[in-house]
């Protein structure tokens, strides 16, 4: 990617993103996406990453973060505190997905949520063919170094909205650097999905 070019799922969140909303962003890390969202959309954006490191990164570019863990939910947030709450490239990280997705839906008037697809052709061939854990550009760590605690598939993410009474308002599939709509959990690298409702 050259310098300066927005990766696609910022611009697809950005897209989904509607102008001047209040908006939390779970697992911000560096703040790219955060800092877009406030300079092309106007937003109102809050932060929340567990990397000390990560948080020096969004002082710098003058966003609101705030340090935290969470796993250990929202409670100093009150229901629907936010237009927007913001999962990308987290909820495959945190230990409690199911706790973390409720409580993004209880703050969160909608809450977006994007993750790498561990049903993608090329993860299949690697654990079929190699037995051994994948390593793909969306999924690009080896075992031993990865921050992602939980794999997820398109399907499965589609399938856990579904039996909670999750309703998916908007998806948009990812494959590499264009959007698709064939087979996206054979076929997308990333899933990208705004939801609301209570869990």
């Amino acid at each position: 990617m050259a310098h300066g070019e927005i990766r696609l799922d910022h611009k697809v969140i950005l897209g989904m993103v509607t102008e001047g909303a209040s908006v939390l962003d779970l697992g911000c890390g560096e703040g790219e996406l955060l800092n877009l969202l406030e300079k092309e959309k106007k937003v109102t954006g809050q932060g929340i990453e567990f990397s000390e490191q990560a948080i020096y990164s969004c002082v710098e570019k003058g966003l609101s973060v705030y340090h935290g863990d969470i796993d250990t939910g929202l409670s100093e947030y009150g229901d629907g505190s936010f237009d927007y709450v913001i999962l990308n490239e987290s909820l495959q990280q945190v230990w409690k997905p199911g706790i973390v997705l409720n409580e993004a839906l209880r703050v969160g008037r909608k809450v977006i949520v994007g993750f790498p697809n561990f049903g993608h052709y090329s993860v299949r061939l690697q654990v079929f063919f190699g037995g051994r854990t994948p390593v793909t550009p969306s999924l690009p760590f080896m075992w031993y170094d990865t921050p992602n605690v939980h794999f997820i598939s398109i399907s499965d993410f589609e399938e856990y909205c579904k039996t909670r009474g999750v309703s998916v308002l908007d998806s948009v599939f990812i494959k590499k650097d264009r959007v698709t709509r064939i087979l996206p959990n054979l076929f997308a690298d990333i899933g990208i999905f705004m939801i609301s409702g209570k869990i």
